[in-house]
């Protein structure tokens, strides 16, 4: 049991997505100041208030504070503009370049097992991995006389 303890904790990807969630609390962390000291203030000199954290309003003596949730909704909205321009943006470019070109002109046609397109001489499915019938031999071209 050891053994497979810790065989489970040394993969790859558990180190990865443990590093992954790690950097991104601290970056979290990083753009919630930015967002409440930089990105707030800027917001507030123009509407008049200096922090949204304060703003909520009443109801039956209940206190909604909807100015904290702004914030968060600001530093959300931040974080995704950072992720998708300087790390999916980046990466989309960069498998463009290096992902082969798919040929277009090459004629398929569906396995029987998965429905996926395989190219017409595939005797294995790519996607399902099951064997395929060869597609039957086109007919000889009759020789000229």
């Amino acid at each position: 049991m050891l053994k497979e303890f810790r065989e489970f904790i040394l993969r790859g990807n558990l180190v990865d997505l443990a590093v992954a969630v790690v950097i991104g609390t601290a970056f979290t962390a990083i753009v919630t100041s930015f967002v409440e000291n930089i990105v707030t203030p800027i917001i507030a000199a123009i509407g008049g208030k200096p922090d949204f954290s304060d703003l909520s309003f009443q109801i039956n003596g209940s206190e909604f504070g909807y100015g904290a949730f702004l914030n968060a909704l600001i530093a959300f909205l931040i974080i995704a503009a950072v992720v998708f321009f300087f790390v999916i943006k980046p990466v989309n470019l960069l498998m463009s370049r290096f992902q082969p070109d798919t040929a277009v002109d090459v004629e398929t046609r569906a396995c029987p097992e998965c429905l996926s397109d395989i190219p017409s001489g595939a005797t294995r499915c790519a996607f399902c991995t099951s064997r395929v019938a060869a597609p039957p031999a086109a007919p000889a071209a009759p020789e000229p006389a």
